[in-house]
């Protein structure tokens, strides 16, 4: 999937925190340890640093959503950070974004703490990033 379709789709899903640019999206896809993962309706971002791999973002077209891409995603991304070497994985998301919570947590996740305040959009109160974990130790499943 190509930077401006990632784009397309994050502008699609996301208005808080704001999306992220086809010029952002190529910087990732051109950073040391940054993997992407599509299907036809979405995309997800990761990367991995020696035994540690961060879900950076994953995006469905809106239309798309509720018929398991995410899902096959997230196992997706639980699989493919095992096989980079990650033995744990972590993410943030949006206190507001109960749908993505959701979905982390049918698939493995727990949550680990939250960052009070974390995302600060002009005109908004800030909002807090609830922090999630999985573990991906060797012979583990992760969803």
């Amino acid at each position: 999937m190509t930077p401006a379709r990632m784009a397309a789709i994050h502008a699609a899903s996301f208005t808080n925190p704001r999306p992220w640019s086809e010029p952002e999206f190529a910087a990732f896809l051109a950073t040391p340890g940054v993997f992407a993962l599509s299907g036809r309706d979405g995309f997800l971002l990761g990367r991995t640093i020696l035994d540690e791999a961060e879900l950076l973002t994953l995006a469905v077209e809106p239309a798309a959503r509720r018929a398991g891409t995410g899902g096959r995603l997230t196992q997706a991304f639980a699989d493919a950070a095992r096989g980079r070497g990650a033995r744990r994985a972590f993410l943030e998301v949006a206190a507001d974004n109960l749908a993505a919570q959701a979905l982390y947590l049918a698939n493995g996740w727990q949550v680990a703490g939250r960052r009070k305040g974390y995302y600060r959009l002009a005109g908004h109160p800030p909002l807090d990033a609830v922090l999630m974990n999985l573990t991906l130790g060797p012979g583990q499943e992760s969803g």
